[in-house]
């Protein structure tokens, strides 16, 4: 009888040394994005939801928006795997900055669960930049494209470049997808 409950502790006793041999850190280190190559349809929906109330609120207003931030002449399926996840963590940055302003109070609800979401995905993406390309180079056509999305930053005003992020959201998803993908996409 002794034996049977000696195993049990043995068991634990082993777990927790394996357990402080491998800090949990160190499995974080490795890269996956696959949970973002095939989008949850409860999470697309919350984002078109919020996207059809965003644009029904914008046929009220008078906003007059130049900025072109998400108008590009190539696609992300032309970039190296390092620039598509600097692209959509750029991309990212700028999105979830203009969920997270404020709004009315039925429209910050409606923006939570994207938000939760995006902001999810941008720290994966960051964990994705620090073990896998730390030191990566941003190619000519990334690097264009990440100055142009600075100078809107500095002379959009916040409600044009929200719009603008926020009508663009199924952009930056499939940009995400693409980025998760690893190899060519389409």
């Amino acid at each position: 009888m002794l034996h049977l409950s000696f195993f049990p502790l043995l068991m634990l006793l082993l777990a927790a040394t394996l357990g402080a041999a491998f800090p949990q850190d160190a499995l974080k280190k490795s890269c996956s994005l696959s949970k973002y190559q095939f989008l949850v349809p409860h999470e697309l929906k919350a984002m078109q939801k919020m996207k059809e109330q965003f644009e029904d609120i914008m046929l009220l207003s008078d906003r007059k928006c130049n900025t072109r931030v998400f108008h590009r002449k190539w696609s992300p399926a032309e970039l190296s795997v390092p620039d598509r996840v600097m692209l959509v963590e750029a991309e990212l940055d700028l999105t979830t900055a203009m969920l997270a302003l404020p709004a009315n109070p039925s429209f910050t609800e409606m923006r939570q669960r994207p938000l939760a979401f995006l902001t999810q995905a941008q720290e994966d993406l960051r964990g994705c930049m620090a073990t896998e390309a730390p030191s990566h180079q941003p190619s000519r056509k990334l690097r264009h494209w990440l100055q142009k999305l600075q100078t809107a930053k500095k002379t959009e005003t916040a409600g044009c470049l929200e719009a603008s992020a926020i009508l663009h959201l199924f952009q930056v998803l499939n940009d995400l997808r693409c980025a998760a993908l690893r190899e060519q996409c389409t």
